[in-house]
C-alpha cells in the first residue's frame, strides 16, 4: 500500500469514527509535520485555508490537536497513542449511550407463542460470526458445531467454546478436513473432535456449486447453517446463513437429523 493509499484509508477510518472529511484531512496533515501553520496544513491536506481554522478548532476541542498561540499560530497533533485512546473512548461512549437508549426504548407487548416457527437469514461473515458467538453463549446444555470453511475459525470462537467447556456443557465438534479437525483439537484439547464424513457439505469443484461453511446446533432446538461459493472471487463468495429456532420447527427437525447423522455421539430424540 502506497503512502497516498494509506492516507486515504486513514482519512476514511477517521470519518467512520466521527470526524468530518476536512477535520480528518487536517489531522492527517499534522501527523506528517512536527507542527505546522494553517498555510502548511492547507498545502498538505488540500483543505481550503479558510476551512482549516474551523477544522482545527474542532480537533482542538476533541483533544486531538494542540495550539501554540504565536504569530502565526502553530498547531500540532497529539501523540498517536493519545489520539487513538481519545477516539476509542469517544467511540465507546457513543456505543454505551446507544445501548442505554435502545434498552430504554418502549417495546410493544406481543403475545407469546410457545410453538412459534422462526427462520431468519443473515448476510456477511461478520454478522454470521457475531450471531454464532451469541448462540454459543446462549447455550444451556449442548453445542454441536461442524466447521467446513477454515476461515470461520477465530480466537473469539475458540474463547466462547472454551467458556462453554468450562461450564460443563456437552460439546461436540466436527471438522470437514483433517487440518480443521487438528486445529479444533489443539485449541480445545479437552473436547472430542471428529472428522465428518458428510461429503455433501462441500459440493463439487464447480464454480457454481454452493458449499456449507458451518453448521451449529444449540440445545437441539436452534440451528445456524452458513453457505458460500468457495471458488467464486466476486460478491457471490460472501457467506450467507439462515438460523431457525423452535423444537417443532420443521427445518430444525430435518436439519437436526441430517447433522446428527454425522455426529455419532448424539442420539436424535426425534429419530
Amino acid at each position: 500500500m502506497t503512502d497516498n493509499e494509506t492516507t486515504r484509508e486513514a482519512i476514511s477510518l477517521l470519518q467512520d469514527l466521527g470526524l468530518q472529511e476536512y477535520e480528518a484531512r487536517c489531522f492527517m496533515a499534522l501527523n506528517k509535520l512536527p507542527s505546522g501553520t494553517a498555510k502548511e496544513i492547507h498545502e498538505i491536506s488540500e483543505v481550503p485555508r479558510t476551512r482549516v481554522y474551523d477544522a482545527i478548532r474542532v480537533l482542538e476541542s476533541q483533544g486531538l490537536v494542540e495550539v501554540r498561540h504565536s504569530s502565526p499560530q502553530m498547531y500540532r497533533a497529539v501523540s498517536i497513542d493519545e489520539a487513538t485512546q481519545t477516539l476509542r473512548q469517544k467511540y465507546d461512549d457513543r456505543i454505551e449511550t446507544l445501548e442505554t437508549h435502545l434498552k430504554n426504548t418502549d417495546v410493544q407487548d406481543v403475545e407469546e407463542n410457545d410453538h412459534v416457527q422462526e427462520v431468519w437469514s443473515l448476510t456477511g461473515h461478520d454478522a454470521i460470526e457475531s450471531r454464532t458467538l451469541d448462540l454459543v453463549r446462549e447455550a444451556e446444555s449442548e453445542i454441536a458445531l461442524l466447521v467446513v470453511d477454515e476461515d470461520i475459525l477465530s480466537e473469539a470462537l475458540f474463547d466462547s467454546l472454551q467458556t462453554a467447556v468450562d461450564h460443563d456443557l456437552s460439546i461436540v465438534l466436527g471438522g470437514q478436513t483433517e487440518r480443521i479437525t487438528e486445529t479444533l483439537g489443539t485449541e480445545l484439547s479437552t473436547t472430542r473432535v471428529f472428522e465428518t464424513g458428510l461429503d455433501w457439505l462441500t459440493g463439487t469443484a464447480s464454480d457454481d456449486e454452493v458449499a456449507i461453511s458451518r453448521i451449529l446446533l444449540i440445545d437441539r432446538e436452534t440451528l445456524l447453517i452458513g453457505s458460500y461459493y468457495p471458488n467464486t472471487p466476486d460478491d457471490r463468495a460472501e457467506e450467507q446463513a439462515i438460523f431457525a429456532r423452535g423444537l417443532e420447527n420443521g427445518i430444525v427437525v430435518l436439519l437436526r437429523r441430517l447433522v446428527t447423522a454425522g455426529l455419532p455421539q448424539i442420539k436424535d430424540p426425534g429419530s
